[in-house]
Protein backbone atom coordinates (compact mmCIF):
# COMPACT_ATOMS: atom_id res chain seq x y z
CA UNK A 1 0.00 0.00 0.00
CA UNK A 2 1.37 3.41 -0.99
CA UNK A 3 2.09 5.69 1.94
CA UNK A 4 0.18 9.00 1.83
CA UNK A 5 2.38 11.98 1.08
CA UNK A 6 3.21 14.28 3.98
CA UNK A 7 3.25 17.19 1.50
CA UNK A 8 0.41 19.50 0.50
CA UNK A 9 -1.09 18.01 -2.67
CA UNK A 10 -0.70 21.23 -4.67
CA UNK A 11 1.64 19.97 -7.42
CA UNK A 12 0.95 17.55 -10.27
CA UNK A 13 4.50 16.23 -10.24
CA UNK A 14 6.13 14.17 -12.97
CA UNK A 15 7.46 10.84 -11.70
CA UNK A 16 11.08 11.97 -11.89
CA UNK A 17 13.45 12.99 -9.10
CA UNK A 18 16.85 14.52 -9.75
CA UNK A 19 20.11 14.00 -7.91
CA UNK A 20 22.73 16.26 -9.51
CA UNK A 21 23.52 18.26 -12.61
CA UNK A 22 26.23 20.01 -14.59
CA UNK A 23 25.71 22.71 -17.18
CA UNK A 24 22.64 21.97 -19.31
CA UNK A 25 22.40 18.39 -18.06
CA UNK A 26 20.69 16.93 -15.01
CA UNK A 27 20.80 13.34 -13.71
CA UNK A 28 17.92 11.61 -11.96
CA UNK A 29 18.06 9.28 -8.97
CA UNK A 30 18.22 6.25 -11.30
CA UNK A 31 21.24 7.63 -13.14
CA UNK A 32 19.32 8.72 -16.24
CA UNK A 33 20.68 11.87 -17.90
CA UNK A 34 18.32 14.61 -19.15
CA UNK A 35 18.88 17.76 -21.20
CA UNK A 36 17.38 20.52 -19.06
CA UNK A 37 15.79 23.11 -21.34
CA UNK A 38 13.24 24.13 -18.70
CA UNK A 39 15.76 25.48 -16.22
CA UNK A 40 13.45 25.16 -13.23
CA UNK A 41 11.14 27.64 -15.02
CA UNK A 42 13.84 30.06 -16.24
CA UNK A 43 15.71 29.98 -12.91
CA UNK A 44 18.91 28.03 -13.64
CA UNK A 45 20.11 30.59 -16.18
CA UNK A 46 23.77 29.61 -15.76
CA UNK A 47 23.05 25.90 -15.77
CA UNK A 48 23.62 23.45 -12.96
CA UNK A 49 26.59 23.59 -10.58
CA UNK A 50 28.22 26.57 -12.27
CA UNK A 51 31.75 26.60 -10.77
CA UNK A 52 31.78 30.32 -9.91
CA UNK A 53 28.39 30.15 -8.20
CA UNK A 54 29.26 26.96 -6.31
CA UNK A 55 32.55 28.33 -5.02
CA UNK A 56 30.99 31.66 -4.05
CA UNK A 57 28.19 29.97 -2.09
CA UNK A 58 30.58 27.55 -0.42
CA UNK A 59 32.85 30.39 0.68
CA UNK A 60 29.98 32.52 2.03
CA UNK A 61 28.37 29.53 3.78
CA UNK A 62 31.54 29.12 5.80
CA UNK A 63 31.45 32.75 6.91
CA UNK A 64 27.94 34.04 7.60
CA UNK A 65 24.39 33.01 6.68
CA UNK A 66 22.08 35.53 8.30
CA UNK A 67 22.09 38.76 10.28
CA UNK A 68 18.76 40.40 9.25
CA UNK A 69 18.24 43.90 7.89
CA UNK A 70 18.72 45.41 11.32
CA UNK A 71 22.35 45.74 10.27
CA UNK A 72 24.38 46.61 7.19
CA UNK A 73 24.89 43.75 4.73
CA UNK A 74 27.93 44.79 2.63
CA UNK A 75 27.27 42.42 -0.28
CA UNK A 76 23.67 43.70 -0.40
CA UNK A 77 24.82 47.26 -0.89
CA UNK A 78 27.35 46.09 -3.50
CA UNK A 79 24.76 44.11 -5.48
CA UNK A 80 22.28 46.98 -5.32
CA UNK A 81 24.87 49.40 -6.68
CA UNK A 82 25.73 47.06 -9.54
CA UNK A 83 22.05 46.73 -10.47
CA UNK A 84 21.62 50.49 -10.29
CA UNK A 85 24.68 51.00 -12.50
CA UNK A 86 23.34 48.51 -15.08
CA UNK A 87 19.70 49.66 -15.20
CA UNK A 88 17.28 52.59 -15.02
CA UNK A 89 16.98 52.25 -11.24
CA UNK A 90 18.24 54.35 -8.34
CA UNK A 91 16.95 52.14 -5.51
CA UNK A 92 16.71 48.38 -4.86
CA UNK A 93 14.80 46.30 -2.30
CA UNK A 94 15.80 42.63 -2.05
CA UNK A 95 13.25 39.85 -1.58
CA UNK A 96 13.20 36.05 -1.54
CA UNK A 97 10.96 35.46 -4.57
CA UNK A 98 9.24 36.95 -7.57
CA UNK A 99 5.89 37.21 -5.82
CA UNK A 100 7.52 39.20 -3.02
CA UNK A 101 9.22 41.44 -5.57
CA UNK A 102 5.81 42.12 -7.15
CA UNK A 103 4.26 42.80 -3.73
CA UNK A 104 6.99 45.36 -3.13
CA UNK A 105 6.40 46.89 -6.57
CA UNK A 106 2.65 47.19 -5.92
CA UNK A 107 3.20 48.72 -2.48
CA UNK A 108 5.82 51.11 -3.87
CA UNK A 109 3.41 52.38 -6.54
CA UNK A 110 0.55 52.88 -4.09
CA UNK A 111 2.79 54.50 -1.52
CA UNK A 112 4.15 56.90 -4.14
CA UNK A 113 0.71 58.40 -4.73
CA UNK A 114 -0.09 58.38 -1.02
CA UNK A 115 3.09 60.35 -0.30
CA UNK A 116 2.12 62.81 -3.03
CA UNK A 117 -1.17 63.50 -1.29
CA UNK A 118 -3.33 61.25 -3.48
CA UNK A 119 -4.26 58.17 -1.42
CA UNK A 120 -7.25 57.62 -3.69
CA UNK A 121 -4.86 56.57 -6.47
CA UNK A 122 -4.27 52.92 -5.61
CA UNK A 123 -5.68 50.91 -8.51
CA UNK A 124 -3.33 49.09 -10.90
CA UNK A 125 -4.21 48.04 -14.44
CA UNK A 126 -2.93 44.65 -15.64
CA UNK A 127 -3.34 42.61 -18.82
CA UNK A 128 -5.12 39.38 -19.70
CA UNK A 129 -2.83 36.34 -19.75
CA UNK A 130 -0.60 37.81 -17.04
CA UNK A 131 0.97 35.84 -14.21
CA UNK A 132 2.45 37.84 -11.34
CA UNK A 133 2.68 35.31 -8.49
CA UNK A 134 0.68 33.28 -5.98
CA UNK A 135 0.04 35.67 -3.08
CA UNK A 136 -3.46 37.05 -2.59
CA UNK A 137 -2.47 40.37 -4.16
CA UNK A 138 -0.54 38.89 -7.10
CA UNK A 139 -3.26 36.40 -8.07
CA UNK A 140 -5.64 39.36 -8.08
CA UNK A 141 -3.19 41.22 -10.31
CA UNK A 142 -2.91 38.24 -12.66
CA UNK A 143 -6.67 37.91 -12.74
CA UNK A 144 -6.80 34.26 -13.85
CA UNK A 145 -9.91 32.50 -12.45
CA UNK A 146 -8.09 29.18 -11.95
CA UNK A 147 -5.73 30.83 -9.45
CA UNK A 148 -8.42 32.97 -7.76
CA UNK A 149 -11.03 30.29 -7.17
CA UNK A 150 -11.61 29.30 -3.56
CA UNK A 151 -9.53 31.99 -1.87
CA UNK A 152 -12.28 34.37 -0.90
CA UNK A 153 -12.98 37.82 -2.31
CA UNK A 154 -10.48 39.02 -4.87
CA UNK A 155 -8.09 41.61 -3.42
CA UNK A 156 -9.40 45.04 -4.37
CA UNK A 157 -7.50 47.44 -6.57
CA UNK A 158 -6.73 45.60 -9.82
CA UNK A 159 -8.39 46.22 -13.18
CA UNK A 160 -7.60 43.99 -16.15
CA UNK A 161 -7.77 44.80 -19.85
CA UNK A 162 -7.21 42.70 -22.98
CA UNK A 163 -3.65 42.04 -24.11
CA UNK A 164 -2.34 44.63 -26.61
CA UNK A 165 -5.54 46.73 -26.60
CA UNK A 166 -4.70 50.42 -26.19
CA UNK A 167 -8.30 51.61 -26.54
CA UNK A 168 -9.45 49.32 -23.71
CA UNK A 169 -6.52 50.44 -21.59
CA UNK A 170 -7.28 54.13 -22.01
CA UNK A 171 -10.94 53.51 -21.19
CA UNK A 172 -9.97 51.72 -17.96
CA UNK A 173 -7.92 54.61 -16.55
CA UNK A 174 -9.72 56.58 -13.85
CA UNK A 175 -8.84 59.13 -11.18
CA UNK A 176 -8.03 56.16 -8.90
CA UNK A 177 -5.48 54.59 -11.24
CA UNK A 178 -1.95 54.54 -9.82
CA UNK A 179 0.05 52.40 -12.25
CA UNK A 180 0.17 49.96 -15.15
CA UNK A 181 1.75 46.52 -14.58
CA UNK A 182 2.90 44.36 -17.48
CA UNK A 183 5.32 41.58 -18.41
CA UNK A 184 7.32 42.65 -21.50
CA UNK A 185 7.12 38.98 -22.48
CA UNK A 186 4.32 36.94 -20.92
CA UNK A 187 5.79 33.69 -19.63
CA UNK A 188 3.04 31.65 -18.00
CA UNK A 189 0.61 33.18 -20.50
CA UNK A 190 2.31 31.41 -23.40
CA UNK A 191 5.55 33.27 -24.30
CA UNK A 192 3.75 36.26 -25.77
CA UNK A 193 6.05 39.24 -26.36
CA UNK A 194 4.41 42.65 -26.04
CA UNK A 195 4.98 44.67 -29.20
CA UNK A 196 7.84 47.12 -28.71
CA UNK A 197 5.64 49.91 -30.07
CA UNK A 198 3.01 49.07 -27.44
CA UNK A 199 5.62 49.27 -24.65
CA UNK A 200 6.67 52.69 -25.94
CA UNK A 201 3.03 53.79 -26.03
CA UNK A 202 2.63 52.63 -22.41
CA UNK A 203 5.57 54.80 -21.36
CA UNK A 204 4.09 57.82 -23.14
CA UNK A 205 0.64 57.17 -21.67
CA UNK A 206 2.01 56.94 -18.12
CA UNK A 207 3.94 60.17 -18.59
CA UNK A 208 0.81 61.89 -19.88
CA UNK A 209 -1.50 60.62 -17.11
CA UNK A 210 0.91 60.79 -14.16
CA UNK A 211 0.93 57.00 -13.75
CA UNK A 212 3.79 54.73 -12.79
CA UNK A 213 4.91 52.04 -15.23
CA UNK A 214 5.78 48.71 -13.59
CA UNK A 215 7.50 45.92 -15.49
CA UNK A 216 7.40 42.34 -14.28
CA UNK A 217 10.69 40.92 -15.54
CA UNK A 218 10.75 37.97 -13.16
CA UNK A 219 10.95 35.52 -16.06
CA UNK A 220 12.17 37.70 -18.94
CA UNK A 221 15.03 39.42 -17.12
CA UNK A 222 18.69 38.73 -16.41
CA UNK A 223 19.79 38.18 -20.01
CA UNK A 224 17.01 35.78 -21.00
CA UNK A 225 16.08 37.72 -24.18
CA UNK A 226 19.62 38.73 -25.14
CA UNK A 227 19.61 42.01 -23.24
CA UNK A 228 19.90 42.32 -19.48
CA UNK A 229 16.16 43.11 -19.36
CA UNK A 230 13.58 42.58 -22.09
CA UNK A 231 12.22 46.14 -21.97
CA UNK A 232 15.58 47.43 -23.21
CA UNK A 233 14.65 46.27 -26.72
CA UNK A 234 11.97 49.01 -26.74
CA UNK A 235 14.40 51.73 -25.74
CA UNK A 236 12.24 52.85 -22.79
CA UNK A 237 12.46 52.57 -19.00
CA UNK A 238 9.93 51.72 -16.29
CA UNK A 239 9.52 53.47 -12.97
CA UNK A 240 9.47 50.20 -11.03
CA UNK A 241 10.56 46.67 -11.96
CA UNK A 242 10.25 43.27 -10.29
CA UNK A 243 13.05 40.75 -10.82
CA UNK A 244 13.66 37.21 -9.53
CA UNK A 245 14.28 33.68 -10.90
CA UNK A 246 17.61 33.95 -12.76
CA UNK A 247 18.94 36.73 -10.53
CA UNK A 248 20.02 34.02 -8.06
CA UNK A 249 20.89 31.35 -10.62
CA UNK A 250 18.92 28.83 -8.55
CA UNK A 251 19.33 30.38 -5.11
CA UNK A 252 16.01 31.90 -3.92
CA UNK A 253 16.08 35.66 -4.32
CA UNK A 254 14.31 38.55 -5.99
CA UNK A 255 14.45 42.32 -6.14
CA UNK A 256 12.26 45.36 -6.66
CA UNK A 257 14.04 48.15 -8.55
CA UNK A 258 12.75 51.71 -8.77
CA UNK A 259 13.70 55.24 -9.64
CA UNK A 260 14.36 57.56 -6.72
CA UNK A 261 11.13 59.42 -7.51
CA UNK A 262 8.99 56.28 -7.58
CA UNK A 263 10.52 55.02 -4.33
CA UNK A 264 10.18 58.26 -2.39
CA UNK A 265 7.27 56.96 -0.31
CA UNK A 266 9.20 53.90 0.89
CA UNK A 267 10.54 55.36 4.12
CA UNK A 268 11.76 53.51 7.24
CA UNK A 269 9.15 51.19 8.71
CA UNK A 270 6.73 50.93 5.78
CA UNK A 271 8.10 47.68 4.32
CA UNK A 272 10.46 44.92 5.37
CA UNK A 273 11.61 41.32 5.14
CA UNK A 274 13.39 38.90 7.45
CA UNK A 275 15.38 36.92 4.89
CA UNK A 276 15.46 39.25 1.89
CA UNK A 277 18.99 40.40 1.08
CA UNK A 278 20.65 37.78 3.30
CA UNK A 279 24.42 37.25 2.96
CA UNK A 280 24.10 33.91 1.14
CA UNK A 281 21.72 35.28 -1.51
CA UNK A 282 23.71 38.46 -1.99
CA UNK A 283 26.97 36.58 -2.52
CA UNK A 284 25.34 34.39 -5.17
CA UNK A 285 23.58 37.36 -6.80
CA UNK A 286 26.89 39.13 -7.21
CA UNK A 287 28.41 35.95 -8.67
CA UNK A 288 25.57 35.73 -11.21
CA UNK A 289 26.22 39.31 -12.30
CA UNK A 290 29.93 38.54 -12.63
CA UNK A 291 29.01 36.08 -15.38
CA UNK A 292 26.10 37.83 -17.10
CA UNK A 293 27.77 41.25 -17.25
CA UNK A 294 31.04 39.84 -18.60
CA UNK A 295 32.07 41.16 -22.02
CA UNK A 296 30.40 39.25 -24.85
CA UNK A 297 28.05 37.16 -22.69
CA UNK A 298 24.76 38.72 -23.84
CA UNK A 299 25.93 38.80 -27.45
CA UNK A 300 26.55 35.04 -27.22
CA UNK A 301 23.02 34.54 -25.86
CA UNK A 302 21.65 36.36 -28.89
CA UNK A 303 23.65 34.15 -31.28
CA UNK A 304 22.58 30.92 -29.57
CA UNK A 305 18.98 32.05 -29.56
CA UNK A 306 19.03 32.69 -33.30
CA UNK A 307 20.27 29.16 -34.01
CA UNK A 308 17.72 27.59 -31.66
CA UNK A 309 14.78 29.61 -32.97
CA UNK A 310 15.64 28.93 -36.61
CA UNK A 311 15.95 25.22 -35.87
CA UNK A 312 12.60 25.12 -34.09
CA UNK A 313 10.95 27.07 -36.91
CA UNK A 314 12.18 24.48 -39.39
CA UNK A 315 10.58 21.70 -37.32
CA UNK A 316 7.31 23.65 -37.16
CA UNK A 317 7.32 24.02 -40.94
CA UNK A 318 7.75 20.25 -41.42
CA UNK A 319 5.14 19.14 -38.88
CA UNK A 320 2.15 21.48 -39.17
CA UNK A 321 -0.12 18.71 -37.84
CA UNK A 322 1.69 18.90 -34.47
CA UNK A 323 3.09 22.44 -34.16
CA UNK A 324 1.70 25.86 -35.13
CA UNK A 325 4.44 28.43 -34.50
CA UNK A 326 7.55 29.45 -32.59
CA UNK A 327 7.33 32.62 -30.51
CA UNK A 328 9.46 34.56 -28.06
CA UNK A 329 12.74 36.43 -27.82
CA UNK A 330 16.28 35.27 -27.08
CA UNK A 331 16.36 32.04 -25.09
CA UNK A 332 12.80 32.61 -23.88
CA UNK A 333 11.02 30.63 -26.58
CA UNK A 334 7.68 28.90 -26.89
CA UNK A 335 6.27 26.36 -29.32
CA UNK A 336 2.53 26.73 -29.84
CA UNK A 337 1.11 23.27 -30.37
CA UNK A 338 -1.70 21.85 -32.46
CA UNK A 339 -1.76 18.71 -30.29
CA UNK A 340 -2.13 19.19 -26.51
CA UNK A 341 1.05 20.78 -25.18
CA UNK A 342 1.16 18.18 -22.40
CA UNK A 343 1.57 15.47 -25.05
CA UNK A 344 4.74 17.12 -26.33
CA UNK A 345 6.10 17.72 -22.82
CA UNK A 346 5.54 14.02 -21.97
CA UNK A 347 7.12 12.81 -25.20
CA UNK A 348 10.14 15.01 -24.51
CA UNK A 349 10.37 13.44 -21.03
CA UNK A 350 10.54 10.10 -22.83
CA UNK A 351 13.34 11.55 -24.99
CA UNK A 352 15.18 12.71 -21.86
CA UNK A 353 14.58 16.42 -22.37
CA UNK A 354 12.88 18.77 -19.91
CA UNK A 355 10.57 21.60 -21.03
CA UNK A 356 7.75 23.56 -19.34
CA UNK A 357 4.07 23.81 -20.35
CA UNK A 358 2.43 27.23 -20.48
CA UNK A 359 -0.88 28.85 -21.33
CA UNK A 360 -2.28 29.13 -24.86
CA UNK A 361 -1.23 25.49 -25.52
CA UNK A 362 2.46 26.43 -25.58
CA UNK A 363 5.57 24.50 -24.54
CA UNK A 364 8.27 26.75 -23.09
CA UNK A 365 11.91 26.27 -24.13
CA UNK A 366 14.06 27.96 -21.45
CA UNK A 367 17.62 26.64 -21.74
CA UNK A 368 20.57 27.83 -19.69
CA UNK A 369 22.12 30.97 -21.15
CA UNK A 370 25.37 29.00 -21.02
CA UNK A 371 24.10 26.23 -23.34
CA UNK A 372 26.70 25.05 -25.83
CA UNK A 373 26.24 24.63 -29.58
CA UNK A 374 26.21 20.87 -28.95
CA UNK A 375 23.44 21.25 -26.36
CA UNK A 376 21.34 23.18 -28.88
CA UNK A 377 22.01 20.59 -31.61
CA UNK A 378 20.90 17.76 -29.30
CA UNK A 379 17.84 19.73 -28.19
CA UNK A 380 16.70 20.22 -31.78
CA UNK A 381 17.22 16.52 -32.50
CA UNK A 382 15.16 15.50 -29.47
CA UNK A 383 12.37 17.95 -30.25
CA UNK A 384 12.19 16.62 -33.81
CA UNK A 385 12.15 13.02 -32.58
CA UNK A 386 9.28 13.82 -30.20
CA UNK A 387 7.30 15.75 -32.81
CA UNK A 388 7.85 13.06 -35.44
CA UNK A 389 6.53 10.46 -33.00
CA UNK A 390 3.42 12.53 -32.24
CA UNK A 391 2.84 13.11 -35.94
CA UNK A 392 3.09 9.39 -36.73
CA UNK A 393 0.85 8.48 -33.80
CA UNK A 394 -1.73 10.99 -35.00
CA UNK A 395 -1.69 9.52 -38.51
CA UNK A 396 -2.14 6.03 -37.09
CA UNK A 397 -5.33 7.17 -35.37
Amino acid sequence: MTQPSPLFETYARADIAFDHGEGSWIVDTRGERYLDFGGGIAVSALGHAHPHLVETLREQAGKLWHTSNLYEVPEQRRLAQRLVDATFADKVFFTNSGAEALECAIKTARRYHYAKGHPERFRIITFEGAFHGRTLATIAAGGQPKYLEGFGPKVEGFDQVPFDDMDALKAAITDETAALLIEPVQGEGGIRPVALSFLRDLRALCDDKGLLLIFDEVQSGMGRTGKLFAHEWAGIEPDIMAVAKAIGGGFPMGACLATEEAANGMVPGVHGTTYGGNPLAMAVGNAVLDVILADGFLEAVHDKALRLKQGLASIVDRYPDVLAEVRGEGLMLGIKCVVPNTALVKQLYANHMLTIPAGDNVVRILPPLTSTDEDIKIALERVEEAVSHLSATGRDR
